[in-house]
């Protein structure tokens, strides 16, 4: 005699596999690792930064501000004028309002363009200003 129909479906049915519950896995891990990833910010150019004994690695650096040997400013990889570093700098405290400033700074840059960029990071309303170095 022959199977009820009913039945017949019913085994076409379990020999599917369900792939929602992989798919759903994968998406969550790729979430995960998109937020979780962090992003290396560089100012725009390499410089030769100084050596400090006392030098340490600052871990939430999201501001950078590098100096050249000639005194070219750089931020977000786009040479800026020295007046406009407080509008760049308070554009991005405005995108992340507990960024801290780190200037890297050439061994030759002038202290007159050092302290321009600071003053100019004190003026946009970030106190929390490093001068980066090379632990010695």
């Amino acid at each position: 005699m022959r199977a009820p129909l009913g039945n017949l479906l019913q085994d076409d049915d379990a020999e599917e596999i369900n792939m929602t519950p992989m798919l759903d896995v994968v998406f969550i891990m790729l979430i995960f690792f998109i937020v979780t990833a962090s992003f290396v910010k560089e100012a725009g150019i390499d410089v030769n930064r100084p050596e400090a004994a006392t030098a340490v690695k600052k871990e939430r650096a999201n501001i950078l501000v590098a100096i050249s040997d000639q005194g070219e400013i750089w931020i977000n990889k786009r040479q800026i004028d020295v007046r406009a570093v407080q509008a760049n700098i308070e554009r991005l405290k405005a995108e992340n309002p507990q960024g801290s400033v780190v200037i890297q700074a050439d061994k030759k840059a002038t202290t007159d363009t050092l302290i321009k960029v600071m003053d100019a990071a004190r003026a946009a309303g970030v106190f929390d200003v490093s001068i980066a170095a090379q632990e010695a």
